[in-house]
């Protein structure tokens, strides 16, 4: 029976790849000449630390960070922009987690979609992903033209599309 799973993965390479262009056009920025902002990804924490000085420098590192992650093929959308922290002196620090994996909630919803829509279709939730198996091709293709065009705030991807 053909089937499909709907997941969300981030390639950690090309998101390391980001980041260290990102560090290096930061380094040799004008508005940045005196900072002492650092930008540093934990790979297995999946976590980026962004630590400057002011409010503005952290939008700056934002704005250089989506741009090049976005020029790597990543869906900016698996960043979780968190709060800011102030840490020692006049430093802000914050914590910028990336996204893996499909949530309960948005797992539940896409089941709900699914049903909802008519098809042929079963939908199940396994682990981080959900899993669609029907009779026809056709029907699943269906599925993800209407997956795509849901806004669930995550970037998915259709993988192991077998007959």
């Amino acid at each position: 029976m053909p089937s499909f799973d709907i997941v969300n993965e981030t390639d950690i390479q090309k998101m390391d790849n980001a980041i260290n262009t990102a560090r290096k056009e930061i380094t040799s920025r004008y508005d940045f000449s005196s900072s002492k902002t650092t930008l540093e990804l934990d790979k297995k924490l999946l976590e980026i630390q962004i630590m400057t000085e002011n409010d503005m420098r952290m939008k700056a590192v934002q704005d250089i960070m989506i741009s090049r992650v976005m020029k790597q093929g990543i869906d900016p959308a698996c960043l979780d922009f968190g709060k800011e922290h102030y840490a020692s002196g006049n430093m802000i620090r914050k914590d910028v987690k990336i996204k893996k994996g499909v949530d309960k909630e948005t797992a539940k919803k896409l089941v709900k979609i699914i049903k909802d829509s008519g098809k042929k279709v079963q939908a199940s939730i396994m682990d981080e992903q959900v899993r669609v198996t029907g009779k026809k091709l056709d029907e699943l293709q269906e599925v993800i033209a209407l997956v795509k065009t849901q806004d669930l705030e995550l970037p998915l991807q259709f993988v192991n599309f077998r007959n």
